[in-house]
């Protein structure tokens, strides 16, 4: 996965310290099915997600980031959750922290399939038979995504 420009730029000023940065996820439902990619970084499963480029609204990154990696069109619909991850560290020794919004989507158009180096394999997935490696992050977020969408007013998940 090409690491974007402007993080190369930013690393090649601060090295290898802890760089916070914003991320988005979809949960990209369809009926009783989820869309999910398998990674090619560690071969699990996945909702689509992706860091936003300086500026992008959210919303069209997400939807930017879905087309890239799956194919598919989406159309968000709302804020699901928003929340900070636990900080990374890659192999290079470089440390990030990642501000996660997550968006529940529906499909408007395209066909599942593996569009970029970013996954192995994508698929549509029926919510009573998620992967067994489908990662924590992923189904933490779904489950949060399925409660918003049984209930909206009670708003998206974050800690209060």
């Amino acid at each position: 996965m090409p690491v974007p420009a402007f993080i190369t730029d930013l690393r090649a000023r601060i090295g290898t310290d802890l760089l916070w940065l914003p991320g988005v996820t979809g949960a990209v439902l369809d009926g009783d099915r989820v869309l999910l990619g398998q990674r090619a970084d560690n071969g699990r499963w996945a909702l689509p997600s992706g860091i936003l480029e300086p500026g992008e609204q959210p919303a069209v990154g997400l939807a930017r980031e879905v087309a890239e990696e799956t194919g598919v069109v989406v159309r968000v619909l709302a804020l699901t959750s928003v929340g900070a991850g636990q900080e990374v560290r890659y192999p290079n020794g470089d440390r990030s922290q990642y501000l996660d919004l997550t968006f529940w989507c529906e499909p408007v158009g395209g066909d599942a399939h593996v569009a970029d180096d970013e996954s192995l394999a994508v698929g549509w997935f029926p919510l009573d038979q998620l992967p067994a490696d489908l990662t924590d992050s992923s189904r933490e977020r779904l489950g949060r995504a399925l409660a918003f969408r049984d209930d909206p007013a009670a708003g998206p998940h974050f800690v209060r």
